[in-house]
Formats: structure tokens, C-alpha cells, sequence
């Protein structure tokens, strides 16, 4: 009811301020062919004849399904997530498929601990700002949003968005500083500044549509194992940043980042050796 009475709304506050626009050409037209005083009456007969022709209210009515439905489009397309409206239109996993893909796991250090300090209605808020704040260096950096997962939130791009200008760790240090930027935010109310690690890794992944209740677009590989487990050695090297090498392999050199090699590890629960690097903003 929320939802509809929200799109309800915006329709008619758009569509108000439409009407009032064409109005002032209406009236400044008048006033320029009838070369009379804005205070003439012919003037507002003539612009008041006009907003209740047939060829004004069609174009109004028109106007207003076309607001509401983008705006539906729209509310829907947020909840869904970026692009997965448009991908369940175009039926573009309708039949699975493979593709390379690029994961970010990214979660709130000492989550927990928080939680405790702040209690759960309060850490729930700081849950709605922390996402909010990191949502736009997503998608300025051609991010989707996967899932969010308490206070994880995974993240994934296409081999080729992610690597083009080096996105996705161009994204990992845009959301630090886009929490920095709001650090008063935080202090202020709920007298803490959220912090994250995160891992990275590169893989392919089988994407289709799952689910008859409720649909959903979901990946499937052996990428988001290890991409997890990667995100959980962060606490073991003491760093808040762990890529693969097999990602970083992809990444042409950039002097805009120092790359440190941190060696060979086996995954926990994997009989599975990985090499990783930490990824640091030059100086």
C-alpha cells in the first residue's frame, strides 16, 4: 500500500509541476501575442481556455502514465537491484548461462561488537547509513550489488566493467573515503565510524533465474567460495584488503596503486592453495 501510495504521490507532484510550466508558457505567450499587461483578463480567459482543451488534458493524461510507470519501473527496478529488472524483460537468464565475473565480499569490522554497544534498533540505523553511503561508489564504478548478507554485501561486476579503469579496487577505496566523508554522520550519532575489509577474486560463474514464489537472478561457481574465504583471511595478514592474484594477473599496471605480495595460503575447508596480494592507494 506504502509503495503505490509513494508512486501515487510523486505522479502528482511531478505532474503538478509540469502543468504549472506549460501554464507560465501559456500565459507569457498570451501575454507577448496579445501585447497586453500580465494583469488583462484576455490573458488568463485565453490561458485558462486552454488547460481544459482535449488537446491539453490528452497530453496530461498521457504525460501522467508515462511519469507512473516510470516511476513504478523505477521502485521496482530498486528493490530488485541494478539491472535485473531489465535483465528478467529481456529474458537474458531465462536459460543459464556462463560468464567471468569479478566478486567483492565486503564486511563490517567487529560487527558484533557494535551491535552489542549500540543495540539492535540503533545498529539497524547504522545499518540503513552505512549501505546507503557506500551505494553510490558502486555504481559509479559499474558495480551490481549482489546480495546483502547482514552486514556483508557482495558485489560483483562483469570481467569486463570491472576491469576497465580498474573499477572494482577503485570502488573499494571509494567507499572508504565515501565513509570518511560522512565521519561526523556517524560520530554525531552513534559516536563510531563503520570500517570494512574486503576480498576479491575473479571466476567463472553460471547466472540464471531461480525460484517460483519469488524470483531471483542468482550466480552459482566455485568463485564465491573461495572469494569468501579470501575475505575472511583479511584478520589473519592484518590487512583490509585481499585481492587473488589470479584477478590482479588481468589488472594492466597502474602507479595509481602499491601491490604487495603476501604469498601462497590454502583456503580454510579447501584443498586449495591461492596466492594473494594487498592492494594500497599510492602515495
Amino acid at each position: 500500500q506504502k509503495f503505490i501510495v509513494k508512486i501515487i504521490c510523486k505522479t502528482i507532484i511531478y505532474l503538478v509541476m509540469i502543468v504549472l510550466f506549460v501554464m507560465t508558457l501559456s500565459v507569457t505567450a498570451n501575454l507577448v501575442q496579445l501585447q497586453a499587461s500580465i494583469l488583462d483578463a484576455r490573458v488568463w480567459n485565453y490561458s485558462g481556455r486552454f488547460l481544459f482543451t482535449f488537446a491539453f488534458l490528452s497530453i496530461v493524461i498521457f504525460i501522467a502514465s508515462i511519469i507512473g510507470v516510470s516511476l513504478f519501473y523505477n521502485e521496482v527496478s530498486d528493490n530488485l537491484g541494478q539491472g535485473v529488472l531489465t535483465n528478467f524483460f529481456t529474458g537474458k537468464y531465462h536459460t543459464p548461462k556462463e560468464e567471468e565475473r569479478i566478486f567483492m565480499f565486503l564486511d563490517m569490522k567487529a560487527s558484533t561488537t557494535i551491535a552489542e554497544r549500540l543495540g539492535h534498533v540503533t545498529y539497524f540505523e547504522m545499518l540503513r547509513e552505512y549501505y546507503a553511503d557506500l551505494s553510490e561508489p558502486i555504481i559509479n564504478y559499474q558495480g551490481e550489488i549482489y546480495q546483502y548478507v547482514g552486514d556483508e554485501v557482495v558485489v560483483s561486476w562483469t570481467l569486463q566493467n570491472g576491469l576497465h579503469h580498474h573499477n572494482c579496487l577503485r570502488c573499494f577505496f571509494a567507499m572508504k573515503a565515501a565513509l570518511q566523508k560522512h565521519h561526523h554522520k556517524y560520530s554525531e550519532r552513534f559516536g563510531l565510524l563503520p570500517e570494512f575489509k574486503a576480498g576479491f577474486h575473479a571466476g567463472k560463474v553460471t547466472t540464471g533465474e531461480i525460484g517460483t514464489l519469488k524470483k531471483e537472478i542468482i550466480f552459482t561457481g566455485d568463485v564465491l567460495n573461495t572469494t569468501a574465504r579470501i575475505q575472511a583471511l583479511c584478520n589473519t595478514y592484518n590487512v583490509n584488503l585481499l585481492v587473488s592474484d589470479h584477478l590482479i594477473a588481468q589488472l594492466p599496471p597502474d602507479t595509481s596503486f602499491n601491490i604487495k605480495t603476501l604469498g601462497e595460503t590454502e583456503l580454510r575447508g579447501r584443498d586449495e592453495h591461492i596466492k594473494l596480494v594487498t592492494v594500497e592507494l599510492a602515495t
